[in-house]
């Protein structure tokens, strides 16, 4: 058997997976905003959260991972680090996501080794192929709607695209790109395993806590 069927096998992703943005800290207060801020969601049921910097230092990301890796004990909360694998291991993170444009999964893999997750973009069939054959844990699949927390050229994929992609993989998908308490069993029905979210979650139109927001997607993914 080999070591992604394995993985895969032994892995199960939570059905909500919110990424925190850098940009969506404060520069002020970070440390109180950050405590606060995780301990509700981790109170909500939040059993998964990635951090994501794509602009920062590393010093910076690294100042951040420790505080969240601090104010989340090990086995509370599975911590997913965006983009770099060194990063990762450094920060003592569960795992980390790598994009189309980053390290291949398998080199993010040899550096983390086989004791972490190691998560993929995904924007099409031909991407999503080729990922099924990598040692990743999870794949994610997007943007499903339209989205403004990325800049991307990528084309929105719908539930068709969900579809298209359960049927190439079996791994735990995870959908994302828009995703909102009003579309999100939707997408879970299509055949994702997971949704992850970011802006509908940190960003309630209506400015509604991250808590009762995560509350809510929790309970329509029940």
């Amino acid at each position: 058997m080999g070591y992604s069927q394995y993985c895969y096998m032994a892995y199960a992703i939570a059905s909500f997976y919110p990424v925190l943005d850098a940009s969506l800290l404060p520069r002020d207060n970070r440390i109180i905003f950050i405590k606060r801020l995780v301990g509700e969601l981790l109170d909500s049921g939040v059993t998964h959260l990635q951090y994501r910097n794509k602009i920062g230092s590393d010093r910076k990301v690294l100042e951040d991972a420790a505080l969240l890796r601090a104010s989340l004990p090990v086995g509370q909360c599975v911590l997913i680090l965006n983009d770099r694998p060194d990063l990762a291991m450094l920060s003592g993170f569960d795992g980390v996501h790598v994009g189309q444009e980053d390290l291949s999964p398998a080199a993010a893999r040899a550096i983390v080794g086989e004791g972490r997750i190691v998560g993929v973009s995904t924007h099409n069939g031909s991407q999503l192929r080729i990922a099924a054959e990598a040692p990743v844990d999870y794949i994610a699949i997007g943007p499903i709607f339209p989205t403004f927390s990325k800049q991307t050229l990528d084309p929105v994929l719908g539930m068709e695209g969900i579809r298209l992609a359960r049927t190439l993989t079996s791994r735990p998908l995870v959908a994302i790109g828009g995703i909102t308490r009003e579309n999100c069993k939707q997408v879970k029905d299509a055949g994702a395993d997971s949704v992850a979210v970011i802006s509908s979650l940190f960003q309630s139109p209506s400015g509604e806590s991250p808590a009762k927001v995560a509350r809510d997607f929790l309970a329509r993914l029940r």
